[in-house]
């Protein structure tokens, strides 16, 4: 695909990174973003302004997007006249949001009657691995497919080709997301206890990453954005809600139990009437500082 010109619908928090480092590498771009804030600085660099998601789809032949939700997937995809499907170019939709496999599932079907392909491409890293192009890209798609799109996925990180069936990419990666928001939940349960009992934050958290308790919130998420109290990792607890939700509607759909998973979900449903949607999934340790009495932060 290289000197093609790539749609990208949806430049925000994750997409914004994406498809700064397409441009980075030589790609043409057409964009299109609700938010004029997100497509300035692309525009700015060169990327051609489309003034709807069928126009993106009117003008490059292969379109990437990186949503908030499934219904907002839906909706850009198939929705109305301005929807990705009625475009006049497409040929192939990249989809980097998580959706989860119903919805993925649901538009596969009605681009291929248009003759459309659709490749599951979630990504895990957060802005920083956008940023940096080390995201994990869990794909489904036919292999044929994969071989064409990988050189362009390549750019934020490293492909996994989870299978050729639309939603298996969506699938591993909401059990990705909810093993992150796990980690997260129980090491703020863990460390409230600690400083309460008089342990110094940073010296429990050097203690845990030195043994078998290492996780993800002790490695990153803990020394980034919680001891020093700036609560700013980069993902919201809106979506991190969401994924967890889908994960465990997704399991429950198949006939697996998840009782961990639904206290998660619990505790991010807590924090997101606590905080608010859009606060960073770290103040998931907030709710416990309050609850216990504490501050987690290291001295």
């Amino acid at each position: 695909m290289a000197g093609d010109i790539l749609g990208f619908v949806g430049v925000g928090r994750m997409g914004g990174p994406m498809a700064s480092r397409l441009l980075d590498a030589g790609h043409r771009l057409c964009v299109y973003d609700l938010s004029e804030a997100a497509t300035a600085p692309l525009v700015a660099r060169g990327a051609q302004l489309a003034a709807s998601p069928a126009e993106v789809a009117s003008i490059a032949d292969v379109v990437l997007i990186s949503l908030p939700t499934p219904d907002v997937v839906r909706q850009v995809v198939l929705g109305g006249n301005g929807g990705i499907i009625n475009g006049s170019s497409v040929r192939l939709v990249i989809d980097l949001s998580t959706t989860g496999p119903g919805v993925a599932t649901e538009v596969a079907a009605q681009l291929a009657e248009r003759r459309i392909g659709w490749v599951d491409a979630p990504v895990s890293g957060g802005v920083t691995g956008a940023k940096a192009g080390t995201l994990a890209i869990m794909v489904s798609c036919p292999t044929p497919t994969l071989q064409k799109v990988e050189p362009v996925l390549k750019v934020f990180g490293r492909p996994f080709h989870a299978g050729e069936k639309p939603g298996l990419a969506q699938t591993a990666k909401l059990a990705n997301n909810l093993l992150a928001a796990t980690a997260l939940v129980a090491t703020s349960e863990v460390m409230a206890m600690g400083v309460k009992a008089g342990l110094d934050a940073k010296v429990l958290i050097d203690i845990i990453n030195a043994s078998s308790g290492r996780n993800s919130a002790t490695q990153d998420k803990f020394p980034r954005a919680v001891l020093p109290g700036t609560f700013d990792f980069g993902f919201t607890t809106g979506l991190s809600y969401k994924d967890v939700r889908l994960c465990i509607d997704e399991a429950e759909a198949l006939g697996v139990p998840m009782v961990v998973g639904a206290a998660v979900r619990q505790m991010l449903a807590v924090t997101k009437a606590r905080f608010g949607a859009d606060s960073d999934f770290t103040f998931i340790a907030k709710v416990l500082e309050e609850w216990a009495g504490v501050e987690i932060r290291g001295k």
